[in-house]
């Protein structure tokens, strides 16, 4: 059903009203690492966003990562709809896209190692959509929480699209911008494949490394 519409960004009078409070409990845990999924989170530490496709299967690539990620969570954003539930965010009308919220030390992992697993992981060139996965809520995004974020995330789309487009892809489609807000998903959906190991996960990559965008290209892209 949701292959044949919502192929295009909904205006934002036409999307549901949401809801004042969050969806998530408060008190709800990591599943995997158990710690608070709404903070508070240590000092030092940094918050990137990532919209891949399924948020199921790309949670678990960035837990995955192992040392200086904090926690993981899914969750809507980029829409209109405050608090919207994923009923919602899957009829195409609140604008949100799926992402992977991830808390993690600087000083342990980098964030270029994340915007590497970010752009390996899945296609970024689709639009709305990844594999058979079509609509809105399934376009890449690159949500940045920090100027250097911001910097290094365009660096990166640069030295990736030069990457893929010798191997014959088009141009990237990813939405890079500061973050909106981030509504965090239910909590059935919280490291869905830490609980459901076998469950559905459609991610597909290009096959394409990505290289490590030089200091002069971030700094070029900052000023710029």
């Amino acid at each position: 059903m949701f292959a044949r519409k919502h192929v295009a960004m909904p205006a934002p009078e036409t999307a549901p009203k949401g809801r004042p409070t969050p969806i998530l409990p408060a008190n709800a845990e990591h599943y995997i690492f158990s710690r608070p999924l709404n903070g508070p989170y240590p000092a030092g530490l940094e918050v990137a966003v990532f919209g891949l496709g399924c948020f199921w299967g790309a949670e678990r690539l960035f837990w995955q990562l192992g040392d200086g990620i904090w926690i993981t969570a899914v969750g809507y954003a980029g829409g209109f709809t405050p608090n919207a539930t994923y009923e919602e965010v899957c009829t195409g009308r609140t604008g949100h896209t799926e992402v992977v919220v991830v808390v993690y030390d600087p000083k342990s992992i980098s964030y270029d190692t994340l915007l590497k697993t970010f752009w390996e992981a899945h296609d970024p060139t689709q639009g709305f959509r990844q594999g058979n996965d079509v609509g809105t809520q399934y376009r890449s995004a690159i949500y940045t929480t920090t100027p250097e974020q911001l910097a290094m995330a365009e660096a990166s789309k640069k030295a990736y699209e030069a990457a893929i487009a010798g191997k014959g892809y088009g141009p990237i489609t990813t939405e890079i911008k500061a973050s909106p807000p981030v509504y965090l998903a239910e909590e059935h959906h919280q490291q869905y494949l830490g609980k459901i190991p076998h469950g559905y996960c459609g991610l597909k990559g290009t096959g394409v490394t990505c290289p490590a965008p030089s200091a002069q290209t971030a700094s070029d892209v900052a000023q710029s």
